[in-house]
């Protein structure tokens, strides 16, 4: 069983800033997984062309925040595996929310039943900036 589903970036208000398409090959999967591909497809997709911005779910090592992503000085390939590490400490860290069909992930190991039809949108927080 092969199952597609479409992962978003979204906003607060419901603004989609990007999208990732993720292939799992069973229905059962465990949020972490789900973490895992979206980081692995998205740093694939850089390395193949290697653009001029990166727009990951976290910041690779040595590139700068921009409006338009991240910049990578030089361009240069990014460590999936680094990645992936980077984003379930940030998840671990509230540094983002993750939803499954509107429902809040709580753990890295909570098992989810997944279908072509499953919602998945990544909430990044934005940090407070003031004293």
């Amino acid at each position: 069983m092969n199952i597609t589903i479409t992962a978003k970036d979204e906003t607060f208000s419901g603004k989609i800033l990007n999208e990732v398409l993720l292939h799992f090959k069973s229905e059962k999967v465990l949020v972490k997984d789900i973490i895992k591909e979206r980081v692995l497809k998205e740093v694939e997709n850089y390395n193949n062309k290697l653009p001029q911005y990166f727009n990951g779910l976290v910041e690779p090592t040595d590139a700068e925040k921009t409006l338009n992503g991240y910049k990578l000085k030089p361009k240069k390939l990014i460590d999936g595996e680094k990645q992936v590490y980077v984003a379930l400490d940030a998840f671990l860290k509230n540094g983002y929310f993750l939803l499954i069909d509107d429902i809040q992930a709580e753990s890295l190991e909570d098992e989810v039943i997944i279908s072509n039809d499953t919602k998945i949108s990544f909430i990044k927080l934005t940090p407070l900036v003031g004293g």
